[in-house]
């Protein structure tokens, strides 16, 4: 076969690559009218959540739940019960049937990287609940792996699928606030006698590992230990399975403003807190816990939050010339008093919200559509970054920055 010239070479091999990707494309893409069919992995408090808010969908939206699995019984069953999709214990199980287009990875955080993995690996399109990783490799990792096998992935920030944010990145982009130079936000709460815990929290005397319950299987990747109904039942309050207040909570936070202000990785992190009112609490987290994140030529981003004290902060993005409040109902800019004759008020209607609906009906359109994803895998690993750095600022008492050239944190 004789040799291309170096152009004509280029220009084949460019219109090969692109057949393939086209085809991939359209292979893990459905019909307009086409079922969807899901499997759900986990049964626990927000996989239940998932599944009722899909029941009430699912006759309107054309989709069918056809595999449940969780490793403790009772979960199982009452998942079965809610959806009439088939039970497995073992998530394998569920990437094994053909027929599912899509899985919700709904789990403790430590075991999201290696089932959402799988899942792509199986040729699943995936919605994966927040963080979309528990580190930043992991997060380099899914992104690499979703754009070699061209399917969807959702990550669980809900909060995506209010449009107010990208909304607003229309005004920031086009100066109406200045120079930004600081965005606050935060997420707090309270409650008696320990966080995370008490009657929102409930161990359930019925589980028996061994019996009803694979204690070494929900371990998975993380440290071996001995039973204990603590970690099973309120895991957000360990290391080993979550990053507490970071990524479970401010995840949702600083999404909004990356999003609303299309930021990327910060430059620089630092974290602070402590246990400061659950003082004699077994959670390894803190309670409080505040962080400042500097991205490239600003703005900060301050993350605030108490476990002990729920009074709000405003929701704002400060620039030189206004500031941008975000609100319930979408978001008004108000100028700063020597740019009143240049810059008008505005207030925007927000038309999306901060919902589970929302945010399945477009993956949903994506894999049927190829519609954008509003919580896309890269914006997944824009959430892990910080959270990540902000957790790992905390545990070592470290100022963190950017090492580009490595893609991670190292210390500043």
């Amino acid at each position: 076969m004789p040799t291309l010239p170096l152009s004509r070479r280029t220009f084949v091999q460019s219109v090969a690559a692109a057949s393939v990707l086209s085809a991939r494309s359209y292979s893990a893409t459905l019909g307009a009218n086409e079922r969807i069919k899901i499997g759900v992995i986990g049964a626990g408090g927000m996989a239940t959540n998932h599944m009722e808010t899909l029941v009430k969908m699912r006759a309107g939206d054309n989709f069918e739940i056809v595999n449940v699995c969780d490793i403790y019984d009772k979960r199982l069953d009452k998942a079965a019960q809610l959806t009439g999709g088939m039970p497995v214990k073992d998530y394998r199980k569920v990437l094994d049937n053909k027929d599912t287009d899509y899985v919700l990875i709904a789990v403790p955080e430590h075991w999201h990287f290696q089932m959402t993995m799988d899942a792509l690996d199986a040729g699943k399109h995936v919605y994966v609940e927040k963080p979309m990783t528990q580190n930043i490799a992991q997060g380099h990792k899914v992104l690499e792996k979703v754009k070699a096998t061209g399917r969807k992935l959702q990550v669980g920030v809900q909060g995506m699928s209010d449009e107010s944010y990208a909304v607003a990145y229309e005004h920031v982009k086009a100066g109406e606030l200045g120079n930004v130079v600081l965005a606050q936000i935060d997420y707090s709460r309270n409650y008696k006698g320990d966080f995370w815990a008490g009657d929102d929290y409930p161990i359930d005397a019925d589980a028996k590992p061994g019996v009803n319950l694979d204690w070494e299987a929900w371990l998975g990747p993380a440290p071996k230990r001995p039973w204990d109904p603590e970690r099973y039942f309120r895991w957000r309050r360990y290391w080993d399975y979550s990053g507490g207040i970071a990524t479970d909570l401010f995840i949702h936070r600083a999404s909004r403003l990356i999003k609303a202000l299309n930021l990327s990785f910060p430059e620089y992190v630092v974290a602070t807190g402590g246990k400061f009112e659950y003082k004699d609490s077994v959670a390894e987290i803190p309670d409080t816990f505040n962080v400042l994140a500097d991205y490239p030529g600003g703005p900060t981003m301050q993350l605030v939050s108490s476990m002990g004290n729920d009074t709000p902060v405003d929701h704002m993005i400060r620039g030189h010339k206004a500031t941008l409040f975000f609100t319930r109902t979408g978001f008004t800019i108000k100028p700063q008093e020597e740019y009143e004759k240049d810059i008008q008020p505005l207030t925007y209607q927000k038309k999306g919200a901060e919902s589970l609906t929302l945010h399945h009906r477009n993956l949903q359109a994506a894999i049927r559509e190829n519609q954008p994803l509003n919580c896309d895998a890269t914006l997944g690993l824009y959430g892990v970054a910080i959270c990540d750095m902000a957790v790992e600022s905390f545990r070592k008492r470290q100022y963190l920055k950017w090492d580009k050239e490595k893609g991670t944190a190292v210390r500043a």
